[in-house]
């Protein structure tokens, strides 16, 4: 299956190891451009966390038009996973650009998991109306097909 992973930037390290570990089982994956961006040592975690410390990690996505070249790699796959771990305190962390994710994996009716349960955020609500499914963790509960 084809397969995007949607998470905050900061979970770069993180999403990387779940990409190697579904692409061992037999998935494609995509990464947000931004952790491509880390990953290829383009550009520093240290620099993405000092822009957005500074307000200004709007800039970086909108030269890249980000959102919606992510949008189009949604498009092009199967289900999303959505990599929630715990951030700013928040187990399960879900910030705004992964939940404008999730929307759109809906709209386009594709199986939205989580790899952790959803957060108490505000917009909780929100994505239980979306259906997730829940995995604790166990990307096994991911199958190879549709």
């Amino acid at each position: 299956m084809k397969i995007s992973i949607c998470g905050s930037i900061q979970f770069t390290k993180e999403m990387k190891e779940l990409s190697d570990r579904l692409v061992e089982k037999g998935h494609v994956v995509e990464i947000p451009d931004g952790a491509m961006r880390i990953l290829s040592g383009e550009r520093t975690m240290e620099e993405h966390l000092e822009s957005v410390d500074k307000g200004e990690g709007y800039k970086a996505k909108m030269k890249h038009d980000a959102i919606r070249k992510y949008f189009d790699k949604i498009k092009e796959s199967d289900c999303v996973l959505i990599a929630n771990y715990t951030k700013k305190n928040i187990e399960g962390y879900i910030g705004g650009n992964t939940f404008l994710e999730i929307g759109f994996a809906y709209v386009l009716h594709k199986p939205i998991y989580l790899l952790y349960p959803i957060p108490e955020m505000a917009y909780k609500d929100e994505i239980i109306v979306m259906s997730p499914i829940v995995i604790n963790g166990d990307l096994d509960k991911i199958p190879l097909t549709i």
